[in-house]
Formats: C-alpha cells, sequence, structure tokens
C-alpha cells in the first residue's frame, strides 16, 4: 500500500519552468521525480508517493530543507518512490 503525502510552500521566487523533460534515470527503476510548472506563482507543491510508510516526518523535514535553500515557486513537484 502506497502512502500518499502533500506539502506546499509559499513565499518563494517563480522559476523559470519550462515543458517537462527528461533528465535523467535512476538505475534501480524505482524512483521518478516530476518537476512541472505551476499556474499558482506564489506557491511550490510537493506530492509523494511512497511505498516506504511511517516515514512523513523524515520527508517533511527533507522538503522544508529543500525549499529554505531553493525557494522556488510555480513549480509542482511530484515524487513517485516505490523502494527506491
Amino acid at each position: 500500500m502506497m502512502e500518499h503525502l502533500n506539502f506546499s510552500f509559499d513565499g518563494g521566487d517563480p522559476a523559470n519552468a519550462r515543458a517537462a523533460i527528461v533528465v535523467g534515470v535512476v538505475s534501480s527503476g524505482n524512483l521518478e521525480v516530476m518537476v512541472e510548472p505551476s499556474a499558482n506563482a506564489a506557491r511550490c507543491s510537493i506530492e509523494v508517493n511512497t511505498s516506504a510508510r511511517g516515514f512523513d516526518h523524515v520527508w517533511a523535514a527533507v522538503l522544508e530543507d529543500f525549499f529554505d535553500r531553493s525557494r522556488i515557486a510555480a513549480v509542482r513537484i511530484s515524487i513517485n518512490d516505490v523502494g527506491a
């Protein structure tokens, strides 16, 4: 059973996002990260789908750190982790 987590961060600068492109592949094939433009110019939203249940506090800490460092907005990030 997959765990579905949603995070949202406000106050970043709009990213210069373009159409989706493939930039790399994880060799295990069990991890997918998609970064797409979003219509909400003030928010970075992140959806995590993972088979590793009970790590929501870890995901929250990692993604808060990511946002603190990048401060991006107008972006939707989808992370699909199937045991990578």
